[in-house]
């Protein structure tokens, strides 16, 4: 059972994160908004993709920056039960620090399973509708720019067929020097090209030029040409190079599912996707992690008064955003393990927890 002590804590945890995340987000609208203003007048974007574009915003502003909310919040309300002397006057009455943590970890716990869901359900389509926004209206390159590098690539689609575009456009779904390669065994059974593919929409086939067909023989191979020929294929050339930020706008279920079918085919983004799936579970866990360190900094009644523990607490939110940026690209450019990488912030920053938890106390 809650007592009115633990009420009142975890009432004030709620409330000061809620107060943070309405205080900083249209602060973060306005800047973003004096910032692109002159590219939407410019570009006549609508009314209502902007008002639209701003939700997204909101939604995917939010879930970035929630562990600086939530420390800031933490410290925020802590520093001043300190200064009031309230914490002294709990701790006073026989409760030790681990009991009065309860509030806390309670209020850490709805939090974090907030996040948890908003990140499976909630942030992916945000995501998707913030970068549809940014890439069609904002950045230079506009749609082509979505799909990153769109030069010399090379695909398995399945078991046995492997494909090779030099390039392609996704405006004119149009592909160029193409080539299938289907094995069996291990041994090649055909080999088809050609100088341009383009997919037809109507009736779901495609239209191949300068097309060669060589079916491999045990004594002779057999070569088929023609100027242009259809053909249906069980890929889409979408699916050569996704979007650049295509984890990020997929739910769960859909990820994992997204996950198996790259890695089966060889894609060289695997890691980038792997680091969106790992964190959508390191970043609700980061939480406790957070509030435990943000009550153990806050708690004690300092000479510089709240001042001195929301400089320390803004040292140290930054600095955990920092290391989960950092190790988040050195998963994607390296070779370091994507889990290892995501989940070493939480770790590092879960002893520092421990520590300072274990001197507070004291």
């Amino acid at each position: 059972m809650l007592t009115i002590i633990d009420k009142y804590i975890l009432k004030r945890y709620l409330a000061t994160f809620a107060v943070m995340l309405l205080l900083f987000i249209p602060i973060g609208i306005v800047v973003d908004v004096s910032e692109k203003i002159n590219k939407m007048l410019e570009n006549k974007v609508p009314f209502l993709e902007i008002a639209l574009y701003y939700y997204n915003f909101t939604v995917y502003f939010a879930n970035s920056l929630f562990p600086i909310f939530l420390f800031l919040s933490v410290i925020w309300f802590t520093s001043k039960l300190a200064n009031d002397t309230e914490i002294i006057a709990i701790l006073s009455s026989g409760i030790s620090f681990t009991r009065f943590l309860r509030p806390y970890i309670i209020g850490a716990s709805i939090v974090s399973v907030f996040v948890l869901l908003m990140g499976f359900f909630v942030v992916p389509a945000a995501s998707e509708g913030f970068n549809n926004f940014r890439y069609t209206y904002l950045k230079g390159g506009g749609k082509e720019a979505m799909r990153g590098d769109n030069t010399d690539v090379y695909r398995q689609i399945n078991d046995n067929e492997f494909i090779y575009v030099n390039s392609f456009n996704t405006e004119s779904k149009t592909a160029f020097n193409f080539s299938l390669e289907k094995f069996k065994n291990e041994k090649l059974v055909h080999k088809i090209t050609a100088s341009r593919i383009k997919w037809n929409p109507k009736d779901s086939t495609y239209t191949m030029y300068d097309y060669t067909k060589r079916t491999v023989g045990e004594l002779n191979d057999k070569i088929e040409k023609l100027p242009q020929k259809d053909a249906v294929f069980t890929f889409d050339l979408e699916d050569l190079t996704p979007v650049v930020y295509i984890a990020e706008t997929l739910s769960l279920g859909k990820l994992n599912a997204f996950i198996e079918k790259e890695r089966e085919r060889g894609s060289s983004n695997i890691n980038v996707y792997l680091v969106v799936l790992y964190k959508k579970y390191s970043v609700p866990v980061s939480a406790f992690i957070l509030t435990i360190i943000a009550v153990a900094v806050s708690s004690m009644k300092r000479r510089g008064g709240m001042g001195t523990n929301l400089a320390i607490g803004i040292a140290l939110a930054f600095a955990f955003v920092f290391f989960d940026k950092i190790f988040g690209v050195l998963a994607e450019k390296s070779s370091i393990p994507p889990m290892l990488a995501v989940w070493l912030p939480n770790i590092a920053f879960g002893i520092l927890a421990i520590y300072l938890l274990r001197n507070a106390k004291r």
